[in-house]
């Protein structure tokens, strides 16, 4: 049990470092291009790379339930305790300009699209995976990034000025920099892949000492090291206040659509490519329950949102919800 638990430190350590690293290079790429669009595709696949490399990883060991429950766990993560942070960092003196309330009209694509993929995920899910769902996800994937794409040219003469403004600053940054920015990013982008298998690995090991549920401890751990890029872009852009925390929630919903869409058809792909092209991702009723979970929180998670209106009452009431889906996991897991 030692021996298991300090190799998931070890490679727990690695993935954060490297989430790290692909964070810093991410960042300053999204203030290059940046605005909305990058928050909702750029930053937002980047700060998702983590999550594939532990799905890959787990798919090529045939651990189908580490790579959805890796994929579960992160949706559940960001959509209550990772909102919840942001909007206690940006409506509170952490903000170098505290907002009282966030207007999230602007997100009504990504508000009906993480709906739409969220119910869609569960529901293709009751017969198990298999290479038409991966299609479909793909699919859904190529459509956000098409409309979000369409979105922003719409909008693009709106923000003339605002865009001519950033391209000017960005004139400025030095070559130098932008080098090591993009050398950060895909050291960050390799730490995550190499790393990837070792950790899936040392949590297996670690699951069988505990006598507990694999499914679980990467619904629980996996998100930790998963979303750490996302996370260190996320609260950074919080403490920035208004335009930073408009890119923050497009960073958020954003990468949560990547998951219901882009992800899930990289396991299914992925399990294709290691066991042949008839595999199907099994259902299993703790998966099915997770997935139910996962689903329903993200809907209440959601609330708020429709209401366009979010404020320090929000993300005291996304904390809540999730230990409530912690503590439920734990209830899942022991049937």
């Amino acid at each position: 049990m030692i021996n298991n638990s300090v190799m998931l430190l070890t490679w727990l350590g690695e993935l954060l470092v490297s989430s790290w690293l692909l964070s810093e290079g991410a960042e300053h790429l999204s203030e290059r291009w940046g605005g909305r669009f990058v928050g909702r595709t750029l930053l937002s696949i980047a700060t998702t790379l983590p999550e594939i490399g532990i799905v890959i990883a787990a798919t090529e060991h045939g651990s189908y339930g580490t790579a959805l429950g890796s994929a579960l766990g992160s949706n559940l993560f960001m959509m209550t305790l990772g909102l919840a942070v942001m909007l206690i960092i940006s409506t509170t003196r952490l903000s170098k300009s505290p907002q009282k309330i966030i207007d999230v009209k602007e997100f009504k694509l990504d508000k009906i699209l993480l709906v739409i993929t969220a119910v869609i995920g569960a529901v293709t899910f009751v017969n198990g995976y298999d290479v038409y769902d991966a299609i479909l996800f793909s699919g859904l994937f190529a459509a956000y990034l098409y409309l979000a794409y369409k979105e922003m040219k719409k909008e693009k003469d709106q923000e003339r000025f605002e865009v001519q403004l950033h391209n000017n600053a960005m004139q400025k940054a030095s070559n130098k920099h932008f080098a090591r920015s993009m050398a950060l990013f895909m050291v960050g982008t390799t730490g995550i892949f190499f790393g990837a298998g070792p950790f899936v690995t040392s949590l297996q090991g670690m699951a069988t000492d505990l006598g507990v549920s694999v499914v679980l401890l990467a619904i629980i751990i996996s998100p930790i090291a998963g979303e750490m890029p996302e996370k260190i872009s996320m609260i950074f852009l919080a403490r920035k206040g208004n335009k930073g925390v408009s890119i923050a929630v497009a960073n958020v919903l954003g990468s949560k659509i990547v998951n219901n869409t882009l992800l899930l058809a990289v396991a299914i792909f992925a399990a294709i490519s290691y066991k042949g092209f008839g595999t199907k991702i099994p259902n299993t009723p703790l998966l099915e329950n997770q997935m139910i979970l996962v689903t329903v929180i993200t809907i209440i998670a959601l609330i708020p949102m429709f209401r366009n209106k979010l404020g320090l009452r929000s993300g005291i009431m996304l904390l809540a919800l999730y230990t409530v889906g912690i503590g439920m996991q734990f209830v899942l897991s022991s049937h």
